[in-house]
């Protein structure tokens, strides 16, 4: 990929973020302390969070895992919105003094809890988490870009690159003779037909040492009871089941219900923050469109860049276009698994900010360092959208809903010299097709 951008350091005046939420609970149990940052962290190290809520079978599962002598494997499985997450971030915490590092395998393409939405990936983490309420974004080890926010649209794709992700942690973490490391997988709350079905493909494959079956008082909702995904006469792991946290008598779930969309947009607004130094305050999603929007992006070759329709057939004549306007994953192709059906490691997002189909150029916003961009040749576009509180900002006229952006980004932002950058610059006009 061969890119062309000027570095631009634009000040932009921001009020304070407002305090976290403190939410109910029913006995406090407080949070570790906030780390130092780590690599591909999106904001400054966590704040201290309120004191959580821990169950008392909670507590005690943890207990149980964390003290056991062998490295597990532990799979966290449930219905929507039963505490899946929470829990799994306890557990990470309970292991992390013992073991140093902790392997944690993030399934949930909607929801995922250190990449953005559309992702499977394979985490390594070396800290405690502060805030076990919120998830945070995390430098990924290895990390799929499926595309969409369900599996159900292609559930062989996302069952291969699920195991694609384990056999590389296996392969690496757990060998003979390499560092062996306990591994945590939280998975979808899609539990019924179809969704139970991957379920039982992921539990026999993975094949944990250790499962957490989480409970709600809707037992329509529950998984079955026992080692479901095993025949009568196998023998299997150990099953804990804990119920989802509560906080009163008639035992309401005192974990709110989940504004999906409204994480997933979230989720990608901190991502593309990391377009930005830190010491450029970008606070509001209004700052953030102004800043997106003055930001110069990086030039792409079309013959430079393959494209891959992950969920889609494109008429060949309309492959460039159909990505304008679009959030698509940044791969390289001599990166890929070396197996059959494999999908290529994903580095990254990007939003392809215009097009010029004259010219032969893409126009790529990416928080993906320049070092690794030079090995991209391949774009994955899904059905991940730009968020649209990017699109639809108060006194903000968003570049990718207007025609002309040119008093906005100008040729001579986008095609400066600049003696200090690696990257090879041209002279040239500003795109002139389909300016988002």
């Amino acid at each position: 990929m061969r890119q062309s951008r000027r570095t631009v350091r634009q000040k932009l005046d921001s009020s304070p973020s407002p305090a976290p939420r403190a939410t109910d609970a029913a006995s406090p149990m407080s949070s570790p302390s906030p780390s130092p940052r780590s690599p591909g962290s999106a904001s400054p190290p966590p704040t201290p969070a309120p004191a959580v809520i821990v169950p008392p079978d909670w507590a005690s599962a943890n207990a149980f895992i964390s003290s056991e002598l062998s490295t597990p494997v532990v799979l966290v499985c449930g219905p929507t919105n039963c505490g899946k997450s929470t829990f799994s971030r306890l557990l990470l915490n309970s292991l992390l003094p013992r073991h140093g590092r902790v392997g944690y395998l993030d399934t949930d393409v909607g929801q995922p809890e250190f990449s953005p939405p559309g992702c499977l990936s394979l985490h390594v983490v070396d800290e405690a988490i502060a805030d076990l309420q919120n998830p945070v974004l995390r430098q990924a080890e290895r990390c799929f870009f499926f595309g969409d926010t369900s599996s159900k649209r292609d559930p062989e794709t996302y069952l291969n690159s699920l195991f694609l992700l384990y056999t590389y942690f296996v392969e690496k973490y757990q060998c003979t003779g390499s560092e062996v490391l306990p591994l945590i997988v939280n998975t979808p709350g899609w539990v019924k037909g179809t969704g139970f079905d991957m379920l039982v493909e992921m539990l026999r494959y993975i094949c944990p040492t250790i499962v957490v079956q989480i409970r709600t008082r809707r037992q329509r909702k529950n998984l079955p009871d026992g080692m479901f995904w095993l025949d009568d006469e196998q023998m299997g792991p150990k099953v804990i089941k804990i119920d989802a946290a509560c906080h009163d008598s008639l035992s309401i779930s005192s974990l709110k219900r989940k504004d999906g969309g409204g994480m997933r947009e979230r989720r990608l607004v901190e991502y593309f923050k990391q377009c930005f130094s830190s010491d450029i305050s970008v606070a509001t999603n209004k700052e953030l469109a102004y800043a997106l929007a003055s930001l110069p992006p990086y030039e792409v070759l079309f013959s430079d860049v393959k494209v891959i329709h992950l969920h889609c057939e494109v008429p060949r004549t309309e492959i460039w276009r159909s990505l304008n306007a679009t959030i698509v994953g940044l791969a390289i192709s001599s990166d890929t698994p070396e197996t059959a059906h494999a999908i290529p490691w994903c580095v990254g997002l990007g939003i392809v900010r215009g097009i010029d189909v004259q010219r032969g150029l893409l126009y790529v916003i990416t928080p993906v360092p320049v070092e690794r961009l030079q090995s991209v040749d391949l774009l994955l576009q899904g059905l991940i959208l730009i968020p649209r509180s990017l699109l639809q900002v108060k006194g903000c006229v968003s570049p990718y809903m207007s025609t002309n952006v040119r008093d906005k980004i100008t040729a001579k932002d986008l095609y400066a010299k600049n003696l200090n950058s690696p990257l090879v610059r041209e002279n040239g006009k500003s795109d002139s097709e389909a300016d988002m």
